[in-house]
C-alpha cells in the first residue's frame, strides 16, 4: 500500500514560500539585533556611568555632613578646652562647662569632664563632671564612685596614653542602677586629653553624639528604592546597618565563617583600608555595586549598597518595550512577505502538481505551459520537459543495471558461503579431546578473501596451517581454495611441513601467469609427544604465549607459488606441551586506524601481556576487540584471521 503524498499547494508553501519569508524576517531580526545590541550596550554604559557618579555624589555629600557635625564637636572641644585650662583649680566650674555645652549645642549627646584619681583633693578619689541630654532635659552629676571608674574606660583611657585627641569606637556607657542614662544608647566619643602644666596628664575633656542619629543621617542617604547604607568601625564592625542584628555586634567578615564571600571579603579590607572607590559584588545571592569612602577623622567607612535591578530597572523595563515592538514588527512582516511571495509562487505550485504525476510513473503526462518563459518558473518548465524525456531510458537503464549488481552480490554471497564452508569452522573441534584448546576465526576485507586456515587430526596428529594470499577479492579467493586442497592432500599423506610446502610451491608455480603467491605457515604435532614440525613459508612469525609472549623464531623460507624447485627447510620443537601459540596474517599487526597508524607488533605483544592466556577463544575475542577499538571506523584495509593452539 502506497503512501499519502502531500498536498502539492501544502509542499511549496511550506518549502518556499514560508521558508523565503522567514529568511528575509531572520535577515532583518539579525540587522534590528546588531542595532539594538549596540543601542542597548551604550545605553546600558551610559546608565551605569550616571549611576555611579549619581551614588558617589550622594555618598561624598553625606561624607561632608557627617563631617561637618564631627567638626563641630572637635571646635566645641577646643573652645571647652580653653575654659577648663583657664579655671582647672575651680573644681566647680567644671560642672558648669559640662552641662552648657550640652544645652549650646543640641548635636551633643553628653559632656563629660573628667580627672585623675585625687586631683581635687576636696573631691576625693573620683570627680568626673558629666552631663546628658535625655531628649527632654540635661542632667549634671558627678559620675564617678567605686562601681563606676571612669579611669579604665576608653574614652579616658585612650587620650591619657595617646597623649592627643582621638575619636572612641562606638560604646555603651553602662552605669549604676540610679545612674542618669538609663535607656543605654549607643554613642561615640571625641576625647581630648587635659595636661597639667608641669606636662602631666590631669584629665579628659569627652563630647559624646549618639549613634542612633548618626545611623539616621546615614541611613536617609537612598539614591534607590532598595539601596541602602552600611558603616564600619576601625575594627569592621557594623555601626550602620540595615539589619539590627549585625549592629555592633558582626563584623563585615562574620558572614565569611557561614559562607566564604571573597568579593566580600575584598570589600572589607578596603574599607579598613580607608580606600576608596565602588565595587560590583554579589550579596544575599544577588549582585550590587558598593560605593565607599573612609571618614578620616575617625577611621571608620561609609558604603552606599545598590542593587543591579535598581540600577537597570527603568532600562530593562524600556528594553522590554523596544524588544516586544521589533517582535511585533517582525511577525507583521513574516505575514505579508508570506503573502507576496505564496502569489509569486502560485505557477510553481501548478508545476508541482504535474511533476509529482510524473514522479508516479506516468511520464507520457503533459507539463502544463507558462506565458512566463523568461523569468525562473518558465526556465524550470522548460528542464522539466527535457527532463521527462530522457528519464524513461534513463530508468530503463537503471532498472538493468541493478538487477546485474543485485546478482553479482548474490552470487558473491554464495562464494562466501562456499569459501567459509572450506575452512573448518565448528568449535571446539575435538570435542573428545581435552587436551587440544584450538580457536580460529576469518575476517574477509571484502565479500571473500585469500585469508585460509585448516586443521584435522590423522594417525595421532594434529596438522594445521595458515596462510595469506597476496591481493583480495575473487582472484585471492579462488587461489586460497587451491591451497586449502593441496594441503589437505599432501598432509593427510603424512608428508613433514617442508615436502608439504615444495610440493604446494611446484604445483602453485606451474602456469601462474599471474605471479600470486601465499605465505603458509605449516605445523605438524605428535600428540603422543608433544613434538612440533613446522615450516614457515614467508608468514608472519606466530607468538609464543609461554612463559611470556613473545615471536616464535622461524627460518626466513620464500612464500610458496614464486619459484618452482625451490627447497624449503623445516624447524622442530621436541616438547610443546602448555605452550599456548597464536597465528594470524597481517590483517592484525597492519591493521590501520583512520589516522592510517598500524596496529604493530609492539601493541600486539602488550595486549597480550596485559591479558593472561586462559583459553584459545578467550584470546582471540580480546584481539578482535582490540583490533576494532585501534581501527573505530577506518575500513578494513586487509583480511584478518586469527588460529589459536594450546596442547595440554
Amino acid at each position: 500500500m502506497s503512501k499519502k503524498r502531500p498536498d502539492n499547494n501544502t509542499v511549496i508553501r511550506h518549502s518556499l514560500s514560508s521558508r523565503l519569508s522567514l529568511w528575509i524576517v531572520l535577515f532583518a531580526a539579525a540587522m534590528f539585533l546588531l542595532s539594538l545590541g549596540y543601542i542597548f550596550q551604550v545605553a546600558q554604559k551610559t546608565v551605569r556611568q550616571e549611576a555611579i557618579q549619581g551614588a558617589t555624589r550622594e555618598l561624598e555629600n553625606t561624607v561632608q555632613r557627617v563631617n561637618d557635625i564631627l567638626e563641630n564637636v572637635e571646635i566645641t572641644a577646643d573652645n571647652l578646652e580653653w575654659l577648663i585650662y583657664r579655671d582647672l583649680d575651680k573644681p566647680e566650674a567644671m560642672m558648669e562647662y559640662s552641662r552648657s555645652v550640652v544645652l549650646n549645642n543640641s548635636f551633643l549627646n553628653g559632656c563629660s569632664i573628667s580627672f585623675e584619681p585625687y586631683f581635687y583633693k576636696s573631691k576625693g578619689k573620683y570627680y568626673s563632671c558629666y552631663s546628658n541630654n535625655n531628649g527632654k532635659t540635661v542632667y549634671t552629676q558627678q559620675e564617678g564612685n567605686d562601681k563606676y571608674q571612669y579611669f579604665y574606660l576608653d574614652w579616658y583611657l585612650l587620650p591619657k596614653l595617646l597623649r592627643q585627641p582621638c575619636w572612641t569606637e562606638p560604646y555603651t556607657d553602662q552605669e549604676e542602677e540610679d545612674a542618669l542614662t538609663m535607656d543605654s544608647k549607643m554613642m561615640v566619643s571625641y576625647c581630648r586629653p587635659l595636661i597639667g602644666n608641669d606636662g602631666n596628664f590631669v584629665g579628659s575633656l569627652s563630647l559624646d553624639i549618639s549613634l542612633e542619629w548618626l545611623s539616621e543621617t546615614i541611613s536617609a542617604v537612598k539614591p534607590y528604592p532598595h539601596s541602602y547604607s552600611i558603616m564600619l568601625g576601625r575594627g569592621g564592625t557594623y555601626l550602620v546597618h540595615p539589619d539590627p542584628e549585625k549592629l555592633f555586634y558582626q563584623t563585615i567578615f562574620t558572614q565569611q565563617l557561614v559562607s566564604p564571600n571573597l568579593e566580600q571579603w575584598e570589600l572589607g579590607q578596603d574599607m579598613l583600608d580607608w580606600k576608596e572607590g565602588m565595587r560590583e559584588i554579589k550579596l544575599d545571592g544577588e549582585k550590587c555595586y558598593v560605593f565607599f569612602r573612609p571618614m578620616l577623622a575617625t577611621g571608620w567607612s561609609v558604603a552606599i549598597v545598590c542593587p543591579e535591578r535598581d540600577i537597570f530597572g527603568n532600562y530593562h523595563r524600556f528594553q522590554n518595550i523596544v524588544i516586544a515592538i521589533v517582535a511585533l514588527c517582525l511577525l507583521l512582516m513574516f505575514l505579508v512577505f508570506s503573502r507576496l511571495i505564496l502569489n509569486l509562487l502560485a505557477p510553481l505550485r501548478h508545476l508541482a502538481a504535474q511533476a509529482h504525476v510524473i514522479a508516479d510513473g506516468k511520464f507520457d503526462q503533459k507539463l502544463p505551459g507558462t506565458r512566463r518563459a523568461d523569468d525562473e518558473i518558465g526556465v524550470l518548465t522548460n528542464a522539466f520537459g527535457e527532463m521527462q524525456g530522457s528519464l524513461v531510458n534513463y530508468i530503463d537503464e537503471l532498472t538493468e543495471s541493478t538487477a546485474k549488481r543485485e546478482r553479482i552480490e548474490g552470487e558473491l554471497q554464495i562464494a562466501r558461503g562456499i569459501q567459509m564452508g572450506m575452512v573448518p569452522n565448528v568449535f571446539p573441534p575435538f570435542p573428545d579431546r581435552k587436551d587440544i584448546d584450538l580457536y580460529a576465526i576469518i575476517r574477509p576485507a571484502k565479500e571473500v578473501g585469500g585469508d585460509l586456515y585448516d586443521y584435522f587430526i590423522q594417525d595421532g596428529k594434529l596438522h594445521f596451517c595458515i596462510g595469506d594470499v597476496s591481493g583480495k577479492g575473487v582472484p585471492a579467493s579462488l587461489f586460497m581454495a587451491v591451497v586449502c586442497h593441496q594441503f589437505r592432500l599432501l598432509a593427510k599423506q603424512g608428508l613433514p611441513p617442508a615436502e608439504v610446502a615444495r610440493q604446494i610451491n611446484d604445483s602453485l608455480s606451474e602456469n601462474n601467469e599471474q605471479l600470486m603467491f601465499v605465505t603458509l605457515f605449516i605445523g605438524q604435532m605428535d600428540l603422543q609427544c608433544g613434538r612440533l614440525e613446522f615450516c614457515n613459508c614467508g608468514h608472519n612469525p606466530p607468538v609464543l604465549l609461554a612463559p611470556a609472549p613473545h615471536f616464535m623464531e622461524c627460518l626466513p623460507n620464500t612464500p610458496i607459488g614464486v619459484c618452482a624447485g625451490w627447497e624449503f627447510e623445516g624447524q622442530v620443537l621436541e616438547n610443546f606441551r602448555n605452550i599456548p601459540i597464536l597465528l594470524y596474517t597481517d590483517g592484525l599487526n597492519e591493521a590501520e586506524n583512520e589516522q592510517h597508524e598500524e596496529f604493530g607488533n609492539d601493541r600486539l605483544l602488550t595486549v597480550l601481556s596485559t591479558h593472561p592466556f586462559t583459553e584459545a577463544k578467550d584470546l582471540v575475542d580480546t584481539l578482535l576487540e582490540a583490533v576494532a577499538q585501534h581501527v573505530g571506523k577506518a575500513e578494513a584495509s586487509d583480511d584478518l584471521t586469527l588460529l589459536c593452539l594450546n596442547f595440554q
